[in-house]
């Protein structure tokens, strides 16, 4: 057990997948997995291990922001032997040609964050995915027929900023949306020699402002939760 995490070591599964919030990963496990346990529930941040198509997973909120996921997935990974995370959340566009509910493969993550430095004295501000989970998980949406974008996003600290320079950010760094938990996930994969992936679903926009409400965000993310979900039954 950790300090944030009350499991024991057997009732986390090798593969994870981590929404940021708790009533989403209750969502997701209540809707489709089978022989399901919650096996934490620290600071209300909800893990539960179950089957999905007789393949064991957990999944476990990662909380709001690249500490929280910087903390949570460094412990999977580091003290119960995690093998794979895919996060999954939601984004905000930085082009006219993202839509709501478009799906975004994360690819690279660019931020300003001192998280790795901090963490590691990793000096680069973009961290990468697996790319063996990403190749999954875009076979897994061309048999699902679903549409996936693999893209290069903006990770940030700051939800709310005085000055929102995205059009900036968008055109320095070739970001095409904005998230923040990626960043740390992708860090902790790569120093601690594990595989991260991330799927995002865009929520809102800052070019056109179309947004969802709080409870669409919870339960309308259906496509992704599924592409995420099969592919770890080719892991």
């Amino acid at each position: 057990m950790t300090p944030h995490i009350e499991a024991e070591k057997e009732e986390i599964a090798e593969i994870v997948i981590m929404p940021g919030d708790p009533l989403r990963a209750k969502f997701i496990t209540e809707t489709y997995l089978d022989n399901y346990k919650l096996v934490n529930k620290v600071r209300g941040m909800y893990a539960y291990t179950g089957y999905f198509k007789n393949k064991k997973v957990t999944i476990m909120a990662s909380g709001m922001g690249i500490p929280s996921m910087g903390i949570y997935s460094y412990e999977l990974f580091k003290f119960y032997d995690v093998k794979s995370i895919i996060r999954i959340g939601t984004a905000g566009a930085y082009t006219k040609d993202l839509k709501l509910y478009d799906i975004l493969l994360v690819e690279e993550s660019y931020s300003d964050s001192n998280y790795a430095l901090s963490q590691s004295g990793d000096k680069n501000n973009i961290q990468l995915s697996s790319k063996k989970i990403n190749d999954l998980i875009i076979e897994t949406a061309k048999t699902k027929h679903e549409k996936i974008i693999p893209s290069k996003v903006y990770c940030t600290d700051i939800f709310y900023k005085e000055n929102d320079n995205y059009e900036e950010i968008s055109k320095n760094h070739n970001c095409i949306a904005c998230e923040m938990e990626s960043y740390s996930l992708f860090h902790n994969a790569k120093i601690l020699n594990r595989n991260a992936a991330c799927l995002l679903t865009i929520s809102d926009s800052l070019v056109t402002k179309e947004e969802t409400s709080s409870e669409e965000r919870q339960t309308s993310l259906k496509s992704m939760i599924e592409i995420a979900l099969e592919t770890i039954t080719k892991l």
